[in-house]
């Protein structure tokens, strides 16, 4: 896994978001607080696997990892994007199993998972559903009042997911897909 990078917590935030970007070779991770009515950068960083693991070792490492994740940073909601199945189905079907375990991970510490389609990610960051990663990084890094752009880019998606997800608590939420333990 690459280093954490993490900037000062506040004290008590409102809540906070653990954004994923699955994949079987970058998963992509992104925590921001809010607080009122601020977000805040926590933290993003990739859970990295290499090709010569078996498959399952991957998924079992990108488990481990997430599981990992959501002990350290105690999100109050995780969130994740959608999988568009287009053409390569065969590639569509291993991120969604990496997108499975990440799911369990959250269910294992009784966190609630949400779902956003990328096009709901960009239209919550940007404000417009086709834009390119360039303008989506830029909103991050002005949202977040980030130094650089946020990289890799499976970590800057992951990020705009927890930004996509604390927009969406802002209002009533009908796509969490496991019930608020609190």
């Amino acid at each position: 896994m690459d280093s954490d990078k993490a900037v000062q917590q506040p004290e008590c935030p409102d809540m906070r978001v653990l954004g994923f970007d699955p994949g079987t070779a970058t998963t992509g991770y992104g925590v921001v607080d809010i607080t009122g009515n601020k977000l805040q950068h926590v933290a993003h960083g990739t859970i990295l696997t290499t090709p010569d693991e078996t498959f399952p070792e991957r998924l079992r490492a990108i488990h481990t990892e997430a599981w990992r994740l959501i002990d350290l940073y105690k999100p109050h909601y995780v969130s994740i994007e959608k999988i568009y199945v287009g053409r390569n189905v065969t590639t569509a079907v291993t991120v969604l199993q990496a997108r499975g375990v990440i799911t369990l991970a959250a269910a294992q510490h009784g966190r609630p998972v949400a779902e956003f389609a990328a096009s709901e990610v960009k239209n919550s960051v940007v404000g417009y559903g086709k834009a390119t990663k360039r303008q989506v990084q830029e909103m991050i890094k002005l949202i977040l009042n980030l130094d650089d752009l946020p990289r890799p880019d499976d970590a800057a998606d992951a990020l705009a997911l927890a930004i996509c997800q604390a927009h969406a608590n802002r209002a009533p939420v009908s796509r969490v897909l496991t019930p608020v333990k609190r």
